[in-house]
């Protein structure tokens, strides 16, 4: 091999020791950056959001790298739990019709909302959570909590994504066939702001698939982690997630490991 090479035993072995110490330095240096951004994630990110984030930063290394000293160090993200699923469309309110039909890629924002309700458990009773999603950004652009899962929960959440996005006419808006959405007041906004109801088919959850996933996110993510003693700490924490860490931090592996929010920031850039 040296004699191939036109170089010495001696400095053959000193190039090779040279380049193990350069190797090593460099795999103590990613780790700590490993370290600190699995920490700001509240230990959630894995290795490939863990790369994208690296990548953002200037250090382009390889997913196989990260993945061997996440495992050497036992960082992992958190095990996520079973999520369950519930919607409530027992009602004869009328039902408008599905105009989507799975076909969750949009070419702009504010073209399509996609909307649905959850709930959280805390030690004083139910806290419910209705959420707007943009379905091009994956953006949560609107949300509302209450006690009582009624109308206005949505209604709230409804006008707090219109103040907020200011959206043009012709919005179709998509949630499943719950009770609170085919409701008279919830119609009434729509129609209002002259948005468009499109609505899943029954009992096909697929069909809210963008939003379903939001929730399930959520809530192996936060929510399944923590006992709420009381809904304004529930509040609090959802708000945190939502506001502090989803939209602007959480990188999306549907967007290409963008946030929501730095991923409609290049939207605008592209169509200045």
């Amino acid at each position: 091999m040296c004699k191939t090479l036109g170089v010495t035993r001696s400095g053959y072995h000193h190039y090779l020791k040279n380049r193990y110490r350069k190797r090593k330095l460099e795999n103590k240096v990613i780790l700590e950056l490993i370290k600190q951004i699995w920490k700001n994630s509240h230990h959630l990110y894995g290795y490939r959001r863990i790369h994208a984030e690296l990548h953002s930063q200037g250090l382009y290394c390889n997913r196989k790298r990260i993945l061997r000293l996440m495992h050497q160090n036992n960082i992992a993200a958190k095990t996520k739990k079973k999520f369950k699923r519930t919607t409530n469309s027992n009602h004869s309110n009328y039902i408008s019709p599905n105009l989507l039909e799975q076909n969750f890629r949009v070419n702009s924002s504010n073209e399509v909302w996609v909307a649905d309700i959850t709930y959280i458990s805390t030690y004083e009773g139910w806290l419910y959570l209705s959420v707007v999603i943009d379905l091009y950004s994956r953006k949560v652009v609107g949300w509302s909590m209450s006690n009582r899962m009624t109308s206005q929960l949505v209604i709230d959440s409804l006008e707090y994504a219109i103040a907020d996005r200011k959206p043009e006419v012709g919005l179709i808006f998509h949630s499943d066939r719950g009770s609170q959405y085919s409701s008279v007041e919830f119609r009434r906004s729509l129609k209002r702001n002259r948005i468009i109801q499109s609505m899943s088919g029954k009992g096909n959850c697929y069909d809210n698939a963008v939003a379903e996933s939001f929730f399930h996110t959520l809530k192996t993510e936060l929510v399944y982690w923590i006992r709420y003693k009381t809904r304004k700490e529930a509040r609090s924490s959802i708000f945190a997630y939502i506001e502090g860490f989803y939209n602007r931090r959480r990188r999306h592996s549907y967007l290409n490991y963008f946030s929501p929010s730095n991923f409609e920031i290049l939207y605008l850039k592209k169509v200045a």
